[in-house]
């Protein structure tokens, strides 16, 4: 590839992360993120400052299972592969770059998404060896009421009821396209919720209000009318990160190399 003074080469990266250590995705100002962990030892391995733009925010404590983030880097990457063995070289051990694909120069790794995709999981087991991952619950649940509600979120809507308030976002519409409970075995269940989009805390705020339809404390017309009413407190309470994992993002094809 011909390269001149001025040509810079874009790449994508998919990363895998434990987030329980972190300040969620998004660089701090006093606290340790996945984004400054990974552009730090890109940086290293580049010698050059880079700066590493994600597929979204993740919160405080959510993991990822694949999330993608774009870099420019002014000399391209001879072997990607290498690249990426070099980096989980440095990298932590709760923190894994899956793969690093060259893309097209004007690539975004978030305005480019067509979809992300969410799951939460629930579990009624007492096991020290699934509680870091799942949100245990020790009473019953309803879930083909759940499923019912959550059936209600599919579409076009405005979802500011289940959105952090004051966010720097310029619209809370978002196009659900899909959202169900799905059995796994006697104890644990998952939630997956796909979406072009999602607010600050939304998920969490979903799962917690789906909750409290299966327990009985919200109807199915209470579930609707919250959706409508888009105010943050009429929804229930949010769920704890750590069971929450963005497990895909998804992008036309076209934008790779």
């Amino acid at each position: 590839m011909t390269e001149t003074a001025d040509q810079r080469h874009r790449y994508f990266i998919y990363i895998a992360y434990d987030g329980a250590a972190y300040h969620g995705w998004q660089i701090q100002p006093n606290g340790s993120s996945i984004q400054e962990t990974v552009a730090n030892a890109i940086s290293t391995i580049l010698r050059e400052k880079t700066e590493i733009t994600g597929a979204g925010r993740t919160d405080t404590g959510v993991n990822a299972t694949a999330m993608p983030a774009h870099f420019d880097t002014q000399a391209g990457i001879a072997s990607p592969d290498r690249f990426t063995e070099k980096l989980n070289r440095l990298l932590p051990k709760d923190i894994s770059v899956l793969k690093t694909i060259e893309t097209r120069p004007n690539a975004h790794a978030r305005f480019d998404a067509v979809s992300r995709t969410y799951r939460y999981h629930i579990t009624s087991r007492r096991d020290p060896f699934c509680g870091r991952y799942k949100y245990r619950l020790s009473y019953a649940l309803d879930f083909s009421k759940m499923n019912e509600a959550a059936a209600m979120l599919i579409g076009k809507k405005d979802f500011t009821s289940f959105s952090r308030l004051h966010t720097d976002v310029k619209t809370n519409i978002c196009d659900i396209s899909h959202a169900k409970w799905e059995q796994n075995d006697e104890h644990d269940w998952t939630f997956t919720i796909t979406a072009d989009r999602f607010l600050r805390n939304m998920v969490r705020a979903i799962v917690g209000t789906l909750i409290d339809v299966g327990r009985g404390k919200t109807s199915l017309e209470q579930f609707r009318q919250i959706i409508e009413k888009k105010d943050r407190c009429s929804a229930g309470s949010s769920v704890p990160g750590n069971a929450l994992f963005l497990c895909e993002v998804t992008y036309d094809k076209d934008i790779f190399l």
